[in-house]
């Protein structure tokens, strides 16, 4: 190319060379450099530089055809003209090489942005291990397998490619590469004879497998700056994958801290709740036993009676045990049907009719309301559940209201009281398993309020609590009609 150039440009002198004079006839040849510089080495560049100018004495400068000069003030000008080419030339070398490097750096941090991004998204080891092979793929133009241990070793056999494309005998280099966290196999010091070149993935704290890179399709192996990119894509995939399995860890530890705080809670609540009333029907049993002769009616009447209400709400915990762990195990099948709303009620108020004595209970239901679509045992359970949540948290003797009006597709029923209200920011916290609010002297696991939005959720409806105006708490669930 450089020899062509500057035959062209001597071709252009020649045919003007009658038309302008030796000086001028120059120009031809440093826009020959120019364009030997932009396209080719910087050394050829240079080489051109002074051929020009001999090309430039030889058909330019008379005598023509032969390197005498017949007049000394040409010197003057073949040092200028090869000064100014040398630096023509030497300058635009070296901008193109910058460009070349430039661009390099580009595509290396593109490269490098989107191994990152891509092994960011994956959440599991072996997918990060294959994005990054296959990236790594794309990039480099040659074939690129990362192997994974199992169990400490590396069989060959947790692979991120289908087929191997290593024989079994290189496993020894890859094994040797792993355990020492140090490159082996093809082009290195050990193992030079093996198939592929393997770098270890190395984290901050162990090695996570082994980058296999085969030879281009010429057999060569890479060159010293693409061997340090190749070393930093290894390295990313080994973070990417240290990072996967931290995660992985928080999470584990984030489930067993959380089911051990929920253990405890199931624990402090249950063996609260279950120690008292065990505890009356033992000592109310026991008195009977010994005393019941001596004892008056009334007393043998007071402590039957605590022995038939505490054994009540003992099963009312463990039927709430039993519910919460059917809803969240995904076990109960709803048996729906269509309910009139004031049956349901009327079913939970006569159950609950000896702990409702000395109360007002005020009860709104249309007559033209339409009928519920659900499973009126299980509505009927929420129905008894708000009411008793309401019994502990209020006065004795405040008054009580149920209250349900119809809203398009969906009924909308209220439990309002005159208690101490909600606390603030506990609106949502007091349907959480095992939560109770701050009373003192409540009873109770922190069950009720869970399966209510539990049985609710499953029937497609919403529950939620509120404060009320002039003081008390409002409990309003909507259930689809439908």
């Amino acid at each position: 190319m450089a020899v062509g150039t500057i035959a062209v440009s001597t071709l252009a002198a020649l045919a003007l060379r009658g038309h302008l004079t030796a000086t001028n006839l120059a120009v031809f040849y440093l826009l020959g450099v120019v364009a030997i510089a932009s396209r080719c080495s910087r050394h050829v560049a240079v080489i051109s530089s002074f051929v020009s100018v001999a090309a430039f004495d030889f058909f330019c400068v008379p005598p023509y055809f032969t390197f005498v000069v017949a007049d000394y003030e040409y010197i003057v000008t073949f040092g200028g003209m090869l000064v100014v080419a040398l630096v023509i030339s030497t300058q635009t070398a070296r901008i193109r090489e910058q460009a070349a490097q430039a661009a390099e750096r580009e595509a290396r941090a593109e490269a490098l942005y989107r191994l990152s991004r891509s092994l960011s998204a994956e959440p599991r080891v072996f997918e990060a291990a294959r994005a990054a092979a296959e990236l790594a793929e794309d990039f480099f133009g040659v074939r690129v397998v990362i192997f994974l241990p199992d169990e400490g070793k590396l069989t060959f056999r947790r692979r991120t490619a289908d087929l191997l494309p290593v024989p079994t005998s290189d496993v020894e280099a890859a094994q040797w590469a792993f355990d020492h966290a140090r490159k082996a196999g093809k082009g290195m010091k050990n193992f030079a004879e093996a198939r592929a070149e393997y770098i270890p993935l190395r984290g901050s704290r162990e090695t996570f497998g082994v980058m296999a890179v085969l030879p281009d399709s010429e057999g060569r192996i890479f060159a010293p700056e693409q061997q340090n990119l190749l070393d930093v894509f290894a390295n990313q995939t080994a973070v990417a994958i240290e990072r996967t399995l931290s995660q992985r860890s928080a999470e584990e530890s984030r489930v067993r801290m959380e089911t051990e705080q929920m253990r405890s809670s199931l624990l402090s609540a249950v063996s609260h709740d279950l120690r008292t009333p065990l505890a009356s029907i033992t000592g109310a049993a026991s008195t009977l036993r010994s005393q019941g002769d001596r004892l008056p009616a009334e007393v043998r009447d007071e402590l039957l009676e605590s022995i038939s209400d505490e054994a009540e709400r003992l099963g009312r915990l463990v039927g709430n045990l039993l519910d919460m762990t059917r809803f969240e195990s995904g076990a109960v099948q709803l048996r729906r049907d269509f309910y009139p709303l004031e049956e349901i009620v009327g079913a939970a108020l006569q159950r609950l009719e000896r702990q409702l004595a000395g109360r007002e209970v005020r009860v709104r239901i249309p007559d033209a309301l339409a009928p519920v679509y659900g499973d009126d045992v299980l509505l009927g359970q929420v129905v008894v559940n708000l009411i008793e949540n309401t019994l502990k948290y209020t006065p004795k003797g405040s008054p009580l209201e149920v209250e349900a009006v119809g809203d398009g597709d969906f009924l909308v029923m209220e439990v309002r009281d005159r208690g101490p209200g909600i606390a603030a920011g506990e609106e949502e916290r007091i349907f959480e398993k095992f939560y109770r609010a701050g009373a003192k002297g409540v009873r109770g696991a922190g069950l009720g309020l869970a399966i209510c939005r539990a049985i609710v959720q499953a029937h497609q409806g919403s529950i939620e609590a509120m404060n009320r105006e002039g003081g008390g708490a409002v409990f309003r669930m909507r259930l689809p009609v439908k």
